[in-house]
């Protein structure tokens, strides 16, 4: 059973290293760069420059999964292949996709020209090294920083450059950096426990972050962008850097006549996580538009993808040794939100439907027991 894994990802990596020597199962892990990224940890790599990269080959060792660094082009479900960049078309048997998303900018004028993003370890050193200049006595330009959506990687953003400008200030003796964080909906973390949301949204007005919900961004240029309220009325806001994290979109890669859509561009998935139509593609992590068995969506998480991950693999074994794959069921184990520093809010999930809110150092430590679980889990 020759098995091509796409995307070395929370879902991609999970699937790899979960898997065993299997007989019947060849397995390939597909990636364009060597090495896999902690993506809830870029906010730190944007701020202060660490290192959220872990190389991929020794995560394999023991697996029995081959390694190729590779850029795919699409895959063509119906003939059972995928094209890669480079020209080669590779065939398979079983499929997982897990190539993750890409930025959305929903059309809005100028914004994917002029502003920058955060979904790669480039995009981190790239704001990284602009706050860095910006407390250079030679920086001409604009000190005022706009970050474009107030969800998890947003708020995370904003506030561990708050942290850094703070650091920098103090060192150098300039002024701190001017932020504004710019959400069009009525609330920062809207997917956040009422209280939770409350104390995260003290913290960064405690910062001197401008914050402006119920605002949605209309246009960009090169140095500022246009918002507009509730009510209509625009403004026009300056900016040395702007940075968009309002949405993400799943990646157009896959090919096949049955190929079911579903939102936001994501695959349709039966309860296995398996591409409707095409009962031999797995596809999970942020691709996948899939549900638990009540029927609520899965959402796009790293902890999900990672259980997705897991799951896949437990099926290619079992498929591999002619068993019936089982059914996939998500859980949560809570989420915590980093506010810079060793400030942060968020909630353990308990046996039970207990939830305990957890907030300030209590729940940094949380934050970092959950990143040091995943990284033990790869490993």
């Amino acid at each position: 059973m020759k098995t091509i894994i796409l995307g070395a990802g929370y879902g991609g990596i999970a699937t790899a290293t979960a898997l065993k020597p299997t007989e019947n199962l060849d397995a390939l892990l597909i990636d364009q760069r060597p090495y896999h990224t902690y993506y809830t940890l870029l906010h730190e790599a944007a701020g202060h420059g660490k290192t959220v990269t872990t190389p991929i080959e020794p995560l394999l060792e023991g697996t029995g999964v081959e390694f190729e660094q590779a850029s795919v082009d699409h895959v063509d479900l119906d003939g059972r292949a995928v094209h890669l960049r480079d020209g080669r078309v590779l065939d398979y048997t079983k499929l997982v996709v897990s190539m993750g998303s890409v930025t959305n900018f929903y059309g809005i004028k100028g914004l994917e020209e002029h502003a920058d993003v955060l979904k790669e370890i480039e995009d981190a050193e790239g704001i990284f090294d602009w706050v860095n200049r910006a407390f250079e006595s030679s920086y001409t330009g604009s000190r005022d920083l706009i970050v474009g959506g107030a969800g998890l990687t947003g708020t995370e953003l904003v506030t561990e450059l708050a942290q850094r400008s703070e650091e920098l200030s103090y060192k150098t003796g300039m002024p701190k950096l001017k932020l504004h964080l710019i959400e069009a909906g009525p609330n920062v973390l809207p997917t956040v426990d009422a209280k939770l949301r409350e104390r995260a949204l003290k913290v960064l007005q405690g910062y001197g972050i401008e914050i402006l919900t119920s605002h949605k961004i209309v246009e960009a240029s090169a140095n500022s962008v246009t918002v507009e309220d509730s009510s209509g009325a625009r403004r026009e806001i300056e900016g040395g850097k702007i940075v968009w994290t309002g949405g993400i979109r799943a990646r157009d890669l896959l090919r096949g006549e049955q190929l079911v859509g579903g939102p936001g561009g994501r695959v349709k998935v039966d309860q296995s996580l398996r591409a409707l139509g095409y009962p031999d593609v797995f596809v999970i992590g942020d691709m996948a538009a899939a549900n638990a068995s009540d029927g609520a969506p899965v959402p796009s998480t790293a902890q999900h993808a990672g259980q997705m991950g897991r799951h896949t693999a437990a099926n290619l074994m079992r498929a591999a040794q002619g068993e019936e794959i089982q059914p996939y069921e998500p859980y949560s184990q809570g989420e915590f939100v980093s506010l810079g520093g060793l400030m942060a809010v968020g909630a353990v999930n308990l046996p039970g439907d207990y939830r305990i809110a957890l907030t300030g150092v209590a729940a940094h430590v949380m934050k970092i027991a959950s990143h040091l679980r995943w990284a033990l889990s790869i490993k």
